[in-house]
Protein backbone atom coordinates (compact mmCIF):
# COMPACT_ATOMS: atom_id res chain seq x y z
CA UNK A 1 0.00 0.00 0.00
CA UNK A 2 1.46 3.28 -0.51
CA UNK A 3 2.33 5.38 2.44
CA UNK A 4 0.92 8.75 1.80
CA UNK A 5 -2.09 7.20 1.18
CA UNK A 6 -2.11 4.99 4.80
CA UNK A 7 -1.37 8.13 6.37
CA UNK A 8 -4.09 9.91 5.03
CA UNK A 9 -6.71 7.28 5.79
CA UNK A 10 -5.33 6.92 9.39
CA UNK A 11 -5.29 10.58 10.17
CA UNK A 12 -9.42 10.76 9.07
CA UNK A 13 -9.86 8.15 11.88
CA UNK A 14 -13.15 6.82 10.33
CA UNK A 15 -15.00 7.21 6.76
CA UNK A 16 -17.60 6.19 4.57
CA UNK A 17 -16.10 5.66 0.65
CA UNK A 18 -18.58 6.40 -2.00
CA UNK A 19 -18.29 3.36 -3.83
CA UNK A 20 -19.01 2.91 -7.70
CA UNK A 21 -17.35 0.15 -8.40
CA UNK A 22 -14.64 1.87 -10.51
CA UNK A 23 -11.17 1.37 -10.14
CA UNK A 24 -10.86 4.48 -8.15
CA UNK A 25 -13.29 4.49 -5.27
CA UNK A 26 -12.65 0.79 -5.58
CA UNK A 27 -9.34 0.89 -4.53
CA UNK A 28 -9.75 3.47 -1.92
CA UNK A 29 -12.53 1.22 -0.27
CA UNK A 30 -10.38 -1.68 -0.15
CA UNK A 31 -7.27 0.50 1.17
CA UNK A 32 -9.95 2.17 3.77
CA UNK A 33 -10.67 -1.26 4.82
CA UNK A 34 -6.92 -2.52 5.21
CA UNK A 35 -5.97 0.77 7.44
CA UNK A 36 -8.94 1.13 9.28
CA UNK A 37 -10.88 -2.04 9.83
CA UNK A 38 -14.54 -1.73 11.06
CA UNK A 39 -14.19 2.00 10.98
CA UNK A 40 -14.15 2.31 7.36
CA UNK A 41 -17.41 1.44 5.14
CA UNK A 42 -18.17 1.82 1.53
CA UNK A 43 -22.01 2.73 0.18
CA UNK A 44 -23.17 2.40 -3.67
CA UNK A 45 -25.60 4.68 -5.15
CA UNK A 46 -28.18 2.42 -6.86
CA UNK A 47 -30.97 4.96 -9.28
CA UNK A 48 -31.75 4.26 -12.33
CA UNK A 49 -28.76 5.88 -13.91
CA UNK A 50 -26.51 2.53 -12.97
CA UNK A 51 -26.68 -0.30 -14.93
CA UNK A 52 -27.84 -3.57 -13.33
CA UNK A 53 -24.95 -5.13 -14.49
CA UNK A 54 -22.36 -2.80 -12.52
CA UNK A 55 -24.15 -2.90 -9.76
CA UNK A 56 -23.91 -6.79 -9.47
CA UNK A 57 -20.05 -6.35 -10.96
CA UNK A 58 -19.66 -3.80 -7.88
CA UNK A 59 -21.13 -6.13 -5.35
CA UNK A 60 -19.06 -8.90 -6.28
CA UNK A 61 -15.81 -7.15 -6.32
CA UNK A 62 -16.56 -6.30 -2.58
CA UNK A 63 -16.96 -9.18 -1.86
CA UNK A 64 -14.23 -11.21 -3.20
CA UNK A 65 -11.94 -8.19 -1.68
CA UNK A 66 -13.32 -8.53 1.54
CA UNK A 67 -14.97 -5.28 2.27
CA UNK A 68 -18.64 -4.40 3.11
CA UNK A 69 -20.86 -2.71 1.19
CA UNK A 70 -24.52 -1.14 1.57
CA UNK A 71 -26.46 0.03 -1.16
CA UNK A 72 -28.19 3.49 -0.81
CA UNK A 73 -31.27 4.60 -3.10
CA UNK A 74 -30.38 8.28 -4.43
CA UNK A 75 -33.47 10.61 -5.49
CA UNK A 76 -31.71 12.58 -8.07
CA UNK A 77 -34.84 11.25 -10.75
CA UNK A 78 -37.10 13.28 -8.32
CA UNK A 79 -34.90 16.50 -8.70
CA UNK A 80 -35.92 18.58 -11.66
CA UNK A 81 -32.86 20.69 -11.41
CA UNK A 82 -30.86 16.65 -12.26
CA UNK A 83 -34.11 15.89 -14.95
CA UNK A 84 -33.56 18.66 -16.95
CA UNK A 85 -29.82 17.95 -18.11
CA UNK A 86 -27.61 20.76 -18.20
CA UNK A 87 -23.90 21.07 -18.15
CA UNK A 88 -24.22 21.09 -14.20
CA UNK A 89 -26.07 17.47 -13.83
CA UNK A 90 -23.27 15.93 -12.47
CA UNK A 91 -23.29 18.33 -9.65
CA UNK A 92 -26.82 17.60 -8.69
CA UNK A 93 -26.27 13.98 -9.15
CA UNK A 94 -23.47 14.32 -6.21
CA UNK A 95 -25.87 16.39 -4.17
CA UNK A 96 -28.42 13.50 -4.07
CA UNK A 97 -25.57 11.37 -3.58
CA UNK A 98 -24.00 13.12 -0.44
CA UNK A 99 -28.08 13.86 0.85
CA UNK A 100 -27.50 10.34 0.94
CA UNK A 101 -24.31 9.72 2.13
CA UNK A 102 -23.54 12.53 5.03
CA UNK A 103 -26.82 11.75 7.09
CA UNK A 104 -25.20 7.65 6.59
CA UNK A 105 -22.11 8.44 8.23
CA UNK A 106 -23.70 10.90 10.69
CA UNK A 107 -25.97 8.47 12.03
CA UNK A 108 -23.29 5.17 11.85
CA UNK A 109 -20.61 6.94 13.83
CA UNK A 110 -18.23 8.24 10.91
CA UNK A 111 -16.06 11.19 10.58
CA UNK A 112 -16.05 11.29 7.38
CA UNK A 113 -17.62 10.78 3.53
CA UNK A 114 -14.80 9.99 1.21
CA UNK A 115 -14.71 10.42 -3.07
CA UNK A 116 -12.28 8.48 -4.95
CA UNK A 117 -10.98 11.30 -6.65
CA UNK A 118 -7.69 11.22 -8.50
CA UNK A 119 -5.20 14.01 -9.54
CA UNK A 120 -5.83 13.06 -13.32
CA UNK A 121 -9.64 14.53 -12.57
CA UNK A 122 -8.25 18.15 -11.72
CA UNK A 123 -7.92 18.59 -15.74
CA UNK A 124 -11.76 17.77 -16.49
CA UNK A 125 -14.55 19.65 -16.22
CA UNK A 126 -16.13 17.76 -13.46
CA UNK A 127 -19.47 19.86 -11.54
CA UNK A 128 -19.30 16.62 -9.19
CA UNK A 129 -16.02 18.13 -7.83
CA UNK A 130 -17.34 21.49 -6.55
CA UNK A 131 -20.05 20.18 -4.94
CA UNK A 132 -17.86 17.29 -3.00
CA UNK A 133 -15.58 21.15 -2.07
CA UNK A 134 -18.95 22.55 -0.74
CA UNK A 135 -19.92 19.28 1.29
CA UNK A 136 -16.37 18.89 2.85
CA UNK A 137 -16.21 15.50 1.17
CA UNK A 138 -12.72 14.30 1.66
CA UNK A 139 -10.33 12.72 -1.12
CA UNK A 140 -7.58 10.54 0.20
CA UNK A 141 -6.30 9.20 -3.15
CA UNK A 142 -6.32 13.08 -4.53
CA UNK A 143 -4.42 14.54 -0.92
CA UNK A 144 -2.40 11.23 -0.94
CA UNK A 145 -1.04 12.80 -4.66
CA UNK A 146 -2.00 9.41 -6.78
CA UNK A 147 -2.98 8.98 -10.20
CA UNK A 148 -5.33 7.04 -12.57
CA UNK A 149 -1.69 5.27 -13.10
CA UNK A 150 -0.72 4.74 -9.62
CA UNK A 151 -4.21 3.45 -8.58
CA UNK A 152 -4.52 0.68 -11.10
CA UNK A 153 -0.94 -0.52 -10.17
CA UNK A 154 -2.08 -0.36 -6.55
CA UNK A 155 -5.22 -2.27 -7.45
CA UNK A 156 -3.29 -4.90 -9.68
CA UNK A 157 -0.85 -5.45 -7.24
CA UNK A 158 -3.41 -6.22 -4.08
CA UNK A 159 -5.29 -8.29 -6.55
CA UNK A 160 -8.42 -6.40 -7.37
CA UNK A 161 -9.79 -7.70 -10.98
CA UNK A 162 -11.14 -4.19 -11.83
CA UNK A 163 -7.17 -2.63 -11.98
CA UNK A 164 -7.72 -2.57 -15.69
CA UNK A 165 -11.52 -1.55 -16.12
CA UNK A 166 -12.46 0.92 -18.46
CA UNK A 167 -13.60 4.29 -17.06
CA UNK A 168 -17.30 4.38 -16.85
CA UNK A 169 -19.80 7.26 -16.89
CA UNK A 170 -23.09 6.95 -15.53
CA UNK A 171 -25.94 6.27 -18.07
CA UNK A 172 -27.23 9.86 -17.96
CA UNK A 173 -23.94 10.83 -19.90
CA UNK A 174 -25.46 9.37 -22.77
CA UNK A 175 -28.24 11.84 -23.25
CA UNK A 176 -27.14 15.52 -24.90
CA UNK A 177 -27.23 18.08 -22.11
CA UNK A 178 -30.61 19.92 -22.90
CA UNK A 179 -32.50 17.03 -23.92
CA UNK A 180 -34.39 15.66 -20.56
CA UNK A 181 -33.09 12.55 -18.94
CA UNK A 182 -36.03 9.85 -18.20
CA UNK A 183 -35.72 6.53 -16.81
CA UNK A 184 -37.17 4.83 -20.08
CA UNK A 185 -34.39 6.45 -21.92
CA UNK A 186 -31.91 5.31 -19.67
CA UNK A 187 -33.11 1.88 -20.16
CA UNK A 188 -33.02 1.91 -23.96
CA UNK A 189 -29.36 2.85 -23.64
CA UNK A 190 -29.11 -0.14 -21.41
CA UNK A 191 -30.45 -2.73 -23.21
CA UNK A 192 -28.49 -1.47 -26.42
CA UNK A 193 -24.87 -1.23 -24.59
CA UNK A 194 -25.63 -4.65 -22.98
CA UNK A 195 -26.57 -6.04 -26.12
CA UNK A 196 -23.37 -4.65 -28.25
CA UNK A 197 -21.31 -5.94 -25.54
CA UNK A 198 -22.72 -9.65 -25.63
CA UNK A 199 -21.20 -9.27 -29.07
CA UNK A 200 -17.64 -9.35 -27.65
CA UNK A 201 -17.38 -5.59 -27.05
CA UNK A 202 -15.88 -4.40 -23.49
CA UNK A 203 -16.48 -0.43 -23.83
CA UNK A 204 -19.06 0.46 -25.42
CA UNK A 205 -21.36 3.37 -25.63
CA UNK A 206 -24.66 4.40 -26.77
CA UNK A 207 -25.00 7.74 -27.48
CA UNK A 208 -29.36 8.42 -27.05
CA UNK A 209 -30.86 10.67 -29.53
CA UNK A 210 -34.75 9.89 -29.44
CA UNK A 211 -35.41 7.37 -32.25
CA UNK A 212 -31.60 7.31 -33.12
CA UNK A 213 -28.47 5.97 -31.56
CA UNK A 214 -24.77 6.39 -32.37
CA UNK A 215 -22.77 3.40 -31.27
CA UNK A 216 -18.64 4.22 -29.90
CA UNK A 217 -16.49 1.45 -29.34
CA UNK A 218 -12.71 2.30 -28.83
CA UNK A 219 -10.82 3.13 -32.07
CA UNK A 220 -8.74 -0.53 -32.48
CA UNK A 221 -12.76 -2.04 -32.36
CA UNK A 222 -13.27 0.19 -35.38
CA UNK A 223 -11.96 -1.96 -37.95
CA UNK A 224 -13.82 -5.38 -36.16
CA UNK A 225 -16.81 -3.65 -35.74
CA UNK A 226 -16.99 -2.32 -39.20
CA UNK A 227 -16.64 -5.69 -41.32
CA UNK A 228 -19.69 -7.76 -41.87
CA UNK A 229 -21.64 -10.02 -40.74
CA UNK A 230 -20.24 -8.22 -37.35
CA UNK A 231 -21.60 -4.93 -38.44
CA UNK A 232 -24.47 -5.80 -39.44
CA UNK A 233 -25.29 -7.57 -36.10
CA UNK A 234 -24.55 -4.58 -33.89
CA UNK A 235 -26.61 -2.49 -35.76
CA UNK A 236 -29.83 -4.98 -35.57
CA UNK A 237 -28.78 -5.68 -31.59
CA UNK A 238 -28.94 -1.68 -31.13
CA UNK A 239 -32.54 -1.35 -33.33
CA UNK A 240 -34.04 -4.37 -31.40
CA UNK A 241 -33.01 -2.81 -28.22
CA UNK A 242 -35.58 -0.07 -29.11
CA UNK A 243 -34.14 2.58 -31.46
CA UNK A 244 -35.42 3.08 -35.15
CA UNK A 245 -31.89 4.82 -36.50
CA UNK A 246 -28.51 3.52 -35.85
CA UNK A 247 -25.22 4.36 -36.54
CA UNK A 248 -21.61 3.59 -35.88
CA UNK A 249 -19.22 6.20 -35.31
CA UNK A 250 -16.26 6.11 -37.48
CA UNK A 251 -14.52 8.42 -35.34
CA UNK A 252 -15.06 6.04 -31.70
CA UNK A 253 -15.15 6.47 -28.59
CA UNK A 254 -14.29 9.83 -26.67
CA UNK A 255 -15.92 10.85 -23.61
CA UNK A 256 -17.34 14.49 -25.28
CA UNK A 257 -18.84 12.40 -27.86
CA UNK A 258 -22.57 13.39 -28.86
CA UNK A 259 -22.97 14.34 -32.53
CA UNK A 260 -24.39 11.80 -34.85
CA UNK A 261 -22.22 10.56 -37.77
CA UNK A 262 -24.61 9.66 -41.28
CA UNK A 263 -27.50 7.31 -39.84
CA UNK A 264 -28.57 4.52 -41.36
CA UNK A 265 -32.25 4.01 -41.04
CA UNK A 266 -33.58 0.72 -39.38
CA UNK A 267 -37.34 0.35 -39.53
CA UNK A 268 -39.58 -1.93 -37.45
CA UNK A 269 -40.86 -3.21 -40.73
Amino acid sequence: MDGRLQTVLEDLRSVVVAYSGGVDSCYLAYAANRVLGSRAMAAIADSPSLPRAELAEALDVARRAGFAVEVVRTDEFERPEYLRNAPDRCFHCKQALFDSLFPLAADRGFAHVALGTVTDDLGDVRPGLESARRRGAVQPLLDAGLAKSDVRRLARDAGLPVWDKPQAACLSSRIPHGTPVSVDALRTVERAEAAVRALGFTQVRVRHHGSRASVEVPPADLGRIGTEPLRSKVMQAVAGAGYREVSIDPRGYRRAGTSLPVVEALSDG
